[in-house]
């Protein structure tokens, strides 16, 4: 009953703070139903509160007024601006590249991470690679994109847990000479490490298993141009690596884009790898 009670209060003052926003009506009135990304502005002109994307603006800036989780973002904002892109697509790129230069204060996603990593496998265990270090658009046998290297590794025990590996001969645990793993004696690992099974069936399962994850290298000599028609206009999305050059109307322009990449963009990987891959949109080698 206390419970209940408490849950009911919460309910009442979460309704009792929140005012529709009066204030930001006249915003709504150019918003067009077309794909694009918009921006929530406070006081700060340099400091954006909030950054979307949606296929349909008006619709998706709409569902922010009746959201009442949201009643401190809209309380602090004093305009909104958008700008319209042919599709989906467009509007993921560009949501991206806004959110991690411009910071939005009540973003919590697509944060640019400088720890990102990644598992390469050569001939022994996996080892933790970091973007900094290698440039994962053109390095081979990489596998999973991890923000951390705790998550690489929680990705490895987890697998270890499903096939059966070896934490020994995945270099999570140190072998002692002449004995298997810790895990070999309760049965959760197949026996690599003690001779119940060949090292090379141990390695063919786990490659086996990372290839789910693998890394796409770049397959193109330079960068492309991906077509994405909508209803109201044309966008060539450019591409060098996975790194999202910008977006312009016509081929000419595409081709005169110049832009230095920024090392691996793993935004720019998820989004692009595969819509780019596909077959779906033209592409235009550049």
């Amino acid at each position: 009953m206390v419970r209940r009670a408490t849950s009911h209060r919460l309910d009442f003052d979460a309704a009792a703070i929140y005012q529709y926003p009066e204030h930001l009506r006249q915003w709504l009135e150019g918003l067009p139903k077309v794909p694009g990304v918009y921006t929530f502005h406070g006081e700060s002109e340099n400091l954006p509160l909030y950054i979307g994307k949606s296929i349909n603006l008006r619709s998706r800036v709409m569902a922010h007024f009746r959201t009442t989780d949201e009643a401190s973002m809209l309380r602090q904002a004093r305009r909104v601006s958008w700008i319209p892109t042919a599709g989906d697509i467009g509007a993921q790129l560009l949501e991206a590249q806004m959110i991690k230069t411009q910071q939005p204060l009540f973003n919590k996603r697509l944060r640019k991470n400088r720890q990102l990593c990644s598992l390469q496998l050569g001939e022994g265990a996996p080892e933790v690679v970091y973007a900094k270090d290698v440039d994962f658009s053109r390095s081979p046998d990489l596998y999973g994109l991890f923000r951390s290297r705790f998550a690489a590794l929680e990705k490895l025990k987890s697998m270890a847990d499903e096939l059966q590996l070896c934490h020994g001969l995945l270099g999570l645990e140190s072998l002692r000479p002449g004995r298997g793993c810790f895990r070999a004696a309760l049965k959760r690992c197949a026996g690599a490490c003690c001779g119940k099974e060949s090292v090379e069936a141990h390695q063919q399962r786990l490659r086996e298993g990372l290839e789910r994850f693998r890394v796409v290298c770049w397959p193109w000599e330079g960068p492309v141009g991906m077509v994405e028609r909508g209803a109201e206009m044309t966008q060539i999305h450019v591409i060098d690596h996975w790194f999202w050059l910008g977006s312009v109307a016509t081929e000419a322009e595409a081709r005169q884009l110049q832009r230095a990449r920024q090392g691996f963009d793993h935004d720019g990987y998820k989004i692009l790898c595969r819509p780019l891959l596909s077959g779906e949109f033209p592409l235009i080698e550049l």
